[in-house]
């Protein structure tokens, strides 16, 4: 026998056994029981006429703050969350509040040059505590990319693209802060955890 011969042989037991093996992976895996019985109720289910859960763990149903850009750009804040790693995160809702689509400006990325070449974000965002008189950026990953939001140029009227920053977390006594991004009005939102 040839060696060609013999390395398909051997790539077509490996195939088979694979194959078998998911097969029975597959077949371990179903349901195989009652199927007149009806699920129970889960934990997380709710059985009062509660309010429904928001979209996004711990949003307020109000924005913490609203910050008007230009174009007809709105960026409401809906949460901001100190984690226990050191960080804040603020997730809200940038939308589109005019008539036309707007191309988000490039201005939003900041001006720093390795937060710049990864694309549009919201890298130019700071949150300045004046208590302590200090200003945060956008936190970065180890290949220079903002941890926020990016990839996003365009916004059709009417849409809205739910957004998020991370910073390094202020002082615990510091619990308000004011949120700051190029070509907005600033606002002054409490942190919360």
């Amino acid at each position: 026998m040839s060696i060609r011969f013999t390395t398909k042989a051997r790539r077509g037991v490996v195939a088979l056994a694979v194959a078998a093996g998911l097969a029975l992976g597959v077949a371990g895996c179903g349901g195989g029981g009652d199927d007149d019985k009806k699920p129970g109720s889960s934990a997380s289910t709710s059985k009062d006429n509660g309010s429904d859960p928001s979209a996004q763990e711990g949003q307020a149903d109000e924005p913490l703050a609203e910050l008007r850009g230009s174009g007809g750009l709105l960026l409401q804040i809906t949460s901001a969350q100190r984690d226990a790693g050191g960080f804040v995160t603020v997730n809200g809702n940038l939308k589109n509040d005019g008539a036309k689509s707007v191309v988000v400006p490039a201005s939003l990325s900041g001006n720093e040059t390795e937060i710049v070449r990864n694309g549009r974000s919201l890298g130019g965002a700071t949150l300045v505590d004046s208590k302590g008189k200090k200003r945060y950026y956008v936190l970065r990953d180890t290949d220079g990319r903002p941890l926020t939001t990016t990839g996003f140029s365009t916004i059709k009227a009417g849409e809205s693209l739910a957004v998020f920053m991370q910073f390094p977390a202020p002082p615990a006594d510091a619990s308000e802060v004011t949120v700051q991004l190029p070509t907005f009005a600033s606002g002054t939102i409490q942190i919360s955890g």
